[in-house]
């Protein structure tokens, strides 16, 4: 039985902390926080609740299979797992709306060819069946399998098969998913739909690869899914099994420093002193952190998949509303930008030209989110950039563009609160409030997320900073990799 110290108590870190636990490992958790699953959080007030992480996620399997494997009993069990439908609705910039029905191929191309003319459904299916394509390539090496030494080949090959694109006797694929939209959609609104995959996570469409694709397909091919209570039932349910499986959970324990001996990890010293002894240390923290704890020298060696560069943050409105969810309403609005480019130039960090963001409204059919039958919780994101801005007037911002999804809301609003990139880096420890996209592959290895594997033996990354990558599935995946490859070693290569 090995002693395993994890730093932070994030979702990656506790689905690798339960999988160790059944394996026969000792585990203890430090938590510099006062409570666990890092971003995914509920703030209460006034008898309404609201989830001020994800409010969705695509994979359930990522979280069936954990459960299965820690304990009798299954997710559905342990949460009340409900699929979204329609999976979204869209409010497009010239007024256009349509909704699009959850993981049903022909649904969405009728409810699209009806919205936005005849055709519209057919390439967006067809660009459906080449995002596939892309995912069955990738989804072994990037999300199932530890990231491979010879890393390069994921980052030299494009695996989105882009239709070649003639103009001025010259042919082209694409590159980017711009491109991918530009080429193959060829209708404005369908470009918007395919690119709100992508700012979901912050990314930019104009420079994020053609195989971020993927993105729309994984949300098409396998639903969208809420847990009953909020997200934050979720992490409830993996922290419960965490400690049904005797993982030791120490909050208010701010790690200080990696304890190393004779070459490899040995433990932590916390900020009170106490340094905890182990044999392996499973690190749920961003590159930078970790390699501050490290006294500053990095933990990646030459060569190496470079750690990504804090990115896009999130801004979250919550919204306290008088009267009742409308009957009918969908659960996920998207409401899109009226200017694209000078959204795009925002999230880059271009102060030129003000832009509203494209905002997700959530309006959850959920009783245990609100104080009585005659109010209603609903959330706002939007990708903002994660240095700069102000919170409140963007905040204002939001609630201005929400009002093309819900035409009454400041009529009815009795409040609302701001979650800042300030309170990610506060919840997350993340550097500005950064939010981790998904790995993604080519672009020369700059999407890829470090290995779990460290230069330093017995030290290991999870979650959202670390193969592969930000969202709650891949928070889930990095879990099980960390854990094969503490308790199967070096040569373990994801599950078969």
């Amino acid at each position: 039985m090995a002693r395993i110290a994890v730093i932070g108590a994030g979702m990656g870190a506790m689905a690798a902390a339960a999988r160790l636990a059944v394996a026969g490992h000792r585990v203890v958790v430090y938590e510099r926080t006062g409570t666990y699953g890092g971003a995914v959080r509920r703030l209460e007030r006034d008898g309404f609740g609201f989830d001020t992480g994800p409010g969705l996620f695509t994979l359930p399997a990522v979280y069936r299979d954990l459960f299965l494997k820690t304990g009798r009993e299954p997710l559905e069990e342990c949460v009340e797992l409900v699929q979204v439908d329609p999976s979204s609705h869209h409010v497009f910039a010239d007024g256009t709306r349509v909704s699009l029905p959850n993981a049903s191929r022909a649904g969405v191309v009728s409810a699209l060819d009806e919205a936005l003319g005849a055709g519209a459904g057919r390439r967006w299916g067809d660009l459906l069946v080449r995002a596939r394509e892309a995912w069955n390539r990738m989804r072994r090496p990037l999300l199932e399998e530890p990231l491979w030494p010879n890393w390069q080949v994921l980052a030299e090959r494009e695996p989105y098969p882009a239709v070649p694109h003639r103009r001025l006797l010259r042919t082209r694929v694409a590159g980017t998913l711009a491109e991918v939209g530009a080429w193959e959609l060829r209708e404005p609104r369908l470009i918007a739909l395919l690119e709100s995959h992508a700012l979901a996570f912050g990314l930019d469409p104009r420079t994020a690869p053609a195989n971020a694709a993927i993105l729309a397909y994984m949300e098409h091919a396998f639903g969208t899914w809420y847990v009953r209570g909020g997200m934050r039932e979720l992490a409830r349910a993996v922290y419960e099994r965490c400690l049904a499986r005797k993982v030791e959970f120490v909050f208010g324990a701010e790690v200080t420093a990696l304890v190393e001996k004779d070459g490899r990890a040995a433990g932590l010293e916390l900020a009170d002193g106490t340094v905890a002894e182990a044999d392996f240390v499973v690190a749920g923290v961003s590159p930078a952190v970790l390699d501050r704890l490290n006294r500053g020298t990095p933990v990646r060696g030459d060569g190496e998949v470079p750690a990504q560069r804090p990115g896009a943050s999130r801004l979250t409105v919550l919204l306290a509303l008088r009267g009742g969810r409308p009957d009918g309403a969908a659960h996920r609005t998207v409401v899109h930008s009226a200017d694209r480019d000078a959204e795009l130039d925002a999230l880059s960090g271009d102060t030129g030209r003000p832009a509203a963001p494209t905002v997700t409204v959530l309006r959850p059919d959920d009783p245990a989110l609100v104080p009585d039958a005659g109010h209603e919780s609903v959330t706002l994101t939007a990708a903002v950039p994660a240095r700069g801005g102000d919170p409140a007037a963007r905040a204002e911002e939001l609630i201005t563009v929400a009002e093309r999804a819900i035409p009454d809301l400041r009529g009815r609003l009795l409040w609302h609160q701001v979650h800042t990139p300030a309170d990610i880096a506060e919840e997350t420890g993340a550097e500005d409030g950064a939010v981790p996209p998904p790995a993604l592959a080519a672009d020369g290895g700059r999407r890829l997320h470090p290995a779990n594997s460290t230069r330093t033996p017995g030290l290991f990354t999870v979650g959202g900073w670390s193969h592969p990558g930000g969202g709650l599935a891949h928070a889930g995946m990095s879990g099980a990799l960390v854990a094969g490859l503490i308790v199967e070693g070096p040569d373990f290569r994801g599950s078969q």
